[in-house]
């Protein structure tokens, strides 16, 4: 009951305006204040909580993301998806999850996936007749992979707060990020096979691309979809850390960007390194917030409260994570993602201490769900950038969304079942049991 009253009164703090790591950070304070009379050694708490080696990797992969879209390294993704697979059913449905695919490998940011990617896509898959709701759900729901599919923000500040491996959660969202790759443009091919049907000879499928032109199409964005492979590749391999690979990977993009594409002038990269310098500043003031908000919710002896009520209703594995789930959609409703990671975390993770719950498993369903609460009304970002990117009404959109809801819905039950799915890269390389 504590932490329910804790929660609602912390959302409502957020909910006046003030900025996340403020309202956390002034809550959690006053809350302590309150409660024990003293602040203790809080400017020491303060800098130890971000004084990390690991989110070194936060500011890193920001500046790579920046090189790549800057210099313009990611513009030919679309372009190659599209002449791969044009010619199919729903050809452009599947250019487009694989397009968000590959270019939430080099962002980190379902936002950034689904603008960058939904520009291109959208004007295309409408000119060749595709379905409206089909058009705007498949950039939407593609465009939630840029936080499962590594790297990741969000798994990063997860990897923070919960005090495990960023590479084992890198590694174990690769594939459950095919998997609803897959899942996204199967169900788009059916959808999009029926609507061809009943348009008869008023849809015109793009023909097949030449030889040539689908050569042409790889040599351009060769750069771009090598990046993945070399950045995910030498952490699976032990080549370098997650923070390492962050750093190769901002020098890898700041090569191709500059030396092989020439956009990165000097302006353009003086704007990357202030761009990823305001981001990281915002995600470190953030991780400061959920570190006073943690260690206030240790004081007040919550976590444990948790576990304790836990044990006295034997409460099983699914029950619980069932549980979880639907609190976390619930909170998906009104408040984003980082919120979310931040506030349910450090209460949660010594119950899957308790109940052996994988930390890295969990983070993957807990991604998914995150990505489910980008499509969810009304607080649903991806939403937005579509609606932003055409200017349709917001209940079209929001009806476009609902089935790959579903699918998600479907992945998260898929994974529970089988956990092996996500933890079988990790299990290669020896990073979880």
């Amino acid at each position: 009951m504590t932490f329910l009253i804790v929660l609602a009164a912390l959302i409502a703090v957020l909910f006046l305006g003030m900025p996340m790591f403020a309202g956390m950070f002034v809550f959690s304070v006053a809350i302590m204040a309150v409660a024990k009379g003293t602040l203790g050694a809080m400017g020491e708490f303060v800098f130890g909580n971000v004084n990390s080696y690991l989110l070194v990797a936060i500011p890193l992969f920001m500046l790579m993301a920046e090189f790549m879209v800057r210099g313009k390294v990611v513009d030919d993704l679309y372009d190659c998806a599209h002449t791969l697979v044009r010619h199919l059913p729903g050809g452009l449905a599947i250019a487009t999850v694989g397009a968000c695919a590959i270019f939430a490998a080099i962002s980190g940011s379902s936002v950034a996936t689904a603008l960058t990617i939904g520009s291109i896509a959208i004007p295309q898959m409408l000119r060749y007749n595709y379905s409206r709701s089909t058009t705007f759900g498949t950039v939407a729901a593609g465009g939630t992979l840029g936080i499962l599919i590594p790297p990741s923000l969000p798994m990063v500040l997860y990897a923070f707060v919960a005090e495990t491996s960023i590479g084992a959660l890198f590694m174990a969202g690769v594939l459950p990020g095919l998997m609803l790759a897959a899942m996204f443009a199967g169900y788009a091919v059916i959808v999009e096979t029926r609507h061809e049907r009943t348009l008869g000879p008023a849809y015109a499928r793009p023909v097949r691309a030449t030889g040539p032109e689908i050569l042409s199409a790889l040599r351009r964005s060769a750069w771009a979809l090598t990046l993945p492979p070399f950045v995910l590749g030498g952490m699976y391999f032990g080549i370098f850390t997650a923070t390492e690979a962050a750093a190769m990977g901002a020098l890898y993009a700041l090569f191709v960007g500059g030396v092989v594409y020439r956009n990165l002038t000097p302006a353009v990269l003086w704007d990357c390194v202030l761009n990823a310098c305001r981001t990281s500043a915002m995600l470190l003031l953030i991780v400061i917030g959920a570190g006073v908000f943690g260690h206030m919710l240790t004081l007040l002896r919550i976590p444990q409260a948790v576990v304790e009520l836990v044990t006295q209703y034997d409460v099983s594995v699914y029950t619980f994570l069932a549980a979880v789930m639907v609190i976390l959609i619930l909170l998906g409703l009104v408040l984003e993602s980082l919120s979310i990671i931040l506030i349910t975390t450090p209460i949660l993770v010594p119950v899957l201490a308790h109940l052996g719950i994988d930390k890295v498993w969990y983070g993957v369903l807990l991604t998914i769900t995150l990505e489910m609460a980008l499509i969810s009304p009304p607080v649903a970002l991806n939403l937005v950038v579509i609606k932003s990117l055409t200017k349709a009404p917001s209940l079209e959109i929001d009806k476009a969304a609902v089935p790959y809801m579903i699918l998600m819905l479907l992945a998260i039950v898929i994974l529970i079942a089988v956990p092996g799915i996500a933890l079988w890269l990790p299990r290669t390389m020896n990073l979880v049991d």
